[in-house]
């Protein structure tokens, strides 16, 4: 075996199941090293404007050919698939799969956590509301989240009342409902295991935020069965072990968490106070509040971060940032500004300013902290002198100041003002968004130089699952910082009139009803 494998700590490998891509990934995770992985592209479908579909069964068969594909990598460094101690799952949330039990099979594609058709059937939920108050946030004490088409129960509820095979599975007691990791869990085990973890839990709708438990209200309040739910465990146990495929046959499975706290934990944002934001196709932000469970009273939501094993959950805040990436691809399929996403930062360094543009791409509404989903996309203050330079610029200053807008909500709830925000995902490597988002936040951004933190977070959890890694003493060095270099001044006006922007994005979909806090 070479030197520098022999040197390696314990490997952890980790499923990492987004809503672009599937990969798996293999880390020396004391030193956060990358040792192996493969990664394929999982496609979208749009049925209907409005709605984002996925093939449960391309998803699994991507995250299998990247499990054989980077062991072959392994074995090509000589490094036998033994190595591999355990493994995590972290996957995009709140996407809703049902299945049957007896054949495994899909009842229905899965409804991705960004799919606005449940807006027709949150309208019917409100109606339910005593006193006919309307009032989205109803069910926040018991499970953190305010009613919106983004979260799982919604996707379940349409698929009972829209798909005639889900509803037949359910009265023969054959149906299972799960979120990506449990669909994967159940295939890894070949359907030994029916289970998810309390992070991805609390983004259904139907988890008691304090007892971690499926609520019997929540459950009869959306008329869903509890026994198409899967069992919640913790984020770091032993689960089971990998029957499928056959290179990983035996490994403990011993991790699972959502994507966005994946990103917390791989970030080392451990302590209460620390926060994270991670830049894909959408942007979200989380703010680790330690075992103390805080209710927002600022638009954010409140979530569990993560449980290891018998330990108490540690709870966090979260915005979400429904359009970050998603609108540099929009710009490139839509408009033709661009060719290829890569030359974003080129393209927008042409121009010194954004030119007094401001651009919101509240294409599907607005998330945190303004829940408005009857917002749409506007673009503010074009001028004859404007152009594609400038838009392309203020894309990436729209995902900066929606950051700031959840801050600052953050601020307001905790009652402590950031000094550090810690960043992750493929939009990072943008070195003028991330100085962008230190100048227009005016605080300092931390990159990771090892950006695979969500995945990263899943396998300091299985690590600590088999009781391996120890997170405190996981390497938090190697970092590239951004530190504001514009004025108070003119941070505040141009966030002023970002604000305007905003203001001008509202209530342009009739045929939504504004969320209100």
């Amino acid at each position: 075996m070479p030197e520098n494998v022999k040197k390696n700590g314990p490997l952890i490998g980790a499923i990492d199941e987004g809503t672009s891509s599937a990969r798996f990934l293999v880390f020396d995770v004391l030193r956060r090293k990358v040792v192996a992985l493969h990664q394929i592209e999982i496609k979208q479908k749009c049925p209907q404007e409005g709605w984002v579909e996925q093939d449960p069964k391309e998803i699994l068969q991507a995250v299998i050919t990247c499990i054989e594909e980077t062991v072959k990598k392994m074995k090509n460094l000589g490094m036998p698939v033994s190595d591999i101690k355990a493994i995590g799952i972290t996957n995009q949330r709140e996407t809703t799969l049902v299945w049957d039990k007896e054949t495994g099979e899909p009842l229905h594609n899965a409804i991705v956590w960004h799919d606005m058709r449940t807006t027709t059937t949150l309208e019917d939920v409100l109606d339910k509301i005593p006193n006919k108050t309307r009032n989205k946030n109803y069910l926040k004490p018991l499970c953190g989240l305010p009613m919106s088409p983004y979260f799982s129960a919604l996707k379940i509820r349409w698929l009972i009342d829209n798909i005639p095979r889900v509803k037949q599975a359910i009265d023969a007691q054959k149906c299972a409902f799960g979120t990506i990791d449990t669909w994967l869990i159940w295939n890894l085990t070949k359907g030994q295991l029916h289970v998810t973890d309390v992070s991805n839990a609390s983004r259904t709708m139907l988890m008691n935020i304090d007892t971690l438990k499926w609520d019997p209200v929540l459950c009869r309040f959306f008329s869903i069965p509890q026994h198409i739910l899967p069992e919640i465990r913790s984020s770091a146990e032993i689960y089971g072990s990998v029957s499928n495929p056959q290179v990983l046959t035996g490994i403990p499975i011993a991790g699972c968490v959502g994507d966005q706290q994946g990103a917390l934990l791989g970030q080392l944002c451990l302590k209460p106070g620390q926060a994270k934001a991670t830049y894909g196709t959408g942007c979200f932000l989380l703010y680790n509040t330690g075992n103390t469970k805080v209710d927002s009273t600022q638009g954010l939501i409140t979530t569990v971060a993560y449980k290891i094993a018998h330990a108490p959950p540690v709870y966090a805040l979260e915005g979400s940032v429904a359009v970050a990436g998603a609108a540099l691809s929009w710009l490139r399929d839509n408009m033709q500004m661009l060719s290829n996403i890569t030359q974003t930062q080129d393209l927008a360094e042409r121009v010194r300013c954004s030119g007094d543009v401001y651009f919101v791409p509240a294409f599907s509404g607005l998330y945190a902290p303004y829940w408005q989903q009857d917002a749409r996309g506007v673009i503010c203050g074009i001028t004859e002198d404007t152009q594609q330079y400038h838009i392309i610029r203020a894309a990436l200053e729209a995902v900066c100041f929606q950051t700031r807008d959840i801050l600052e909500a953050m601020v307001k709830d905790s009652g402590t003002k950031l000094t550090t925000l810690q960043v992750d995902g493929g939009m990072t490597v943008n070195d003028l968004l991330m100085q962008l988002q230190a100048d227009l936040t005016g605080i300092t951004v931390v990159r990771p130089n090892m950006v695979e933190t969500t995945a990263l977070g899943a396998a300091i959890l299985a690590g600590r699952g088999v009781g391996l890694i120890d997170i405190n003493e996981v390497d938090a060095s190697q970092v590239t910082k951004f530190s504001p270099e514009i004025g108070e001044d003119e941070r505040d006006l141009r966030y002023s009139k970002w604000k305007m922007a905003i203001e001008r994005s509202m209530k342009w979909d009739c045929s939504s009803t504004m969320i209100d806090n």
